[in-house]
């Protein structure tokens, strides 16, 4: 029988969320890879046509490429919060459960990109989906730092707000992308170099 709790401030340690997200994480960055594989090539008569084919799909490659590195940032953020979150609630489990919602969606949002990418709706689903994701990601942490004493025993609370505010760099970024990708495409995506920077001058700012 699975005990109930019942107090209203009732906190659960960590290791199953973790271990269902990291599962979530490798199933969906797994699945990217099958819009490679159900890509028709076609006929081949020569290594020429070959090589030409495989240059003609660089546009899966590049979706492709971009999704994987962007569920790996996704999952080290995550891997980072958890480093800190001692305990965790009802509400921040569900924050995580929306995170993942969207994480999940990912590769029905590349694969749409790649296809149907002269149309606004299939340029916009995949910034769309990651922005979500990096909302639902900052809410959780932001839920954590305003229950510090039990969730982030081990963070003053200006590390913790510091390490609140270093997030905002993708969200903002990723807000970026929603704006300008209708008109550039994936290359949008590739703003996201500027993460690094950005969150050190967010963090920088409360100092």
């Amino acid at each position: 029988m699975i005990r109930q709790r019942t107090h209203p401030a009732a906190t659960q340690g960590t290791s199953r969320l973790e271990a269902f997200t990291d599962g979530v994480f490798a199933i969906a960055a797994t699945l990217l890879v099958l819009d490679l594989t159900t890509y028709a090539i076609g006929d081949i008569d020569s290594d020429a046509e070959m090589w030409a084919a495989l240059a003609g799909m660089w546009p899966l490659f590049l979706n492709f490429a971009l999704s994987f590195l962007l569920l790996c940032l996704l999952w080290m953020t995550h891997v980072q919060q958890f480093e800190h979150v001692a305990r965790v609630d009802a509400t921040l489990v569900w924050l995580n459960n929306a995170r993942l919602l969207f994480i999940v969606l990912v590769p029905f949002a590349t694969s749409l990109t790649t296809e149907y990418s002269d149309w606004l709706a299939g340029r916009l689903l995949m910034p769309v989906t990651f922005f979500l994701a990096i909302l639902f990601s900052w809410l959780q942490w932001m839920w954590a730092v305003g229950h510090r004493a039990t969730m982030l025993p081990d963070l003053s609370d200006d590390d913790a707000r510091g390490y609140g505010r270093g997030a905002l760099s993708a969200l903002l970024i990723s807000g970026l992308v929603v704006v300008i990708a209708p008109f550039v495409g994936s290359v949008a995506f590739l703003l996201f170099f500027f993460d690094g920077p950005l969150t050190r001058v967010l963090r920088g700012r409360g100092d």
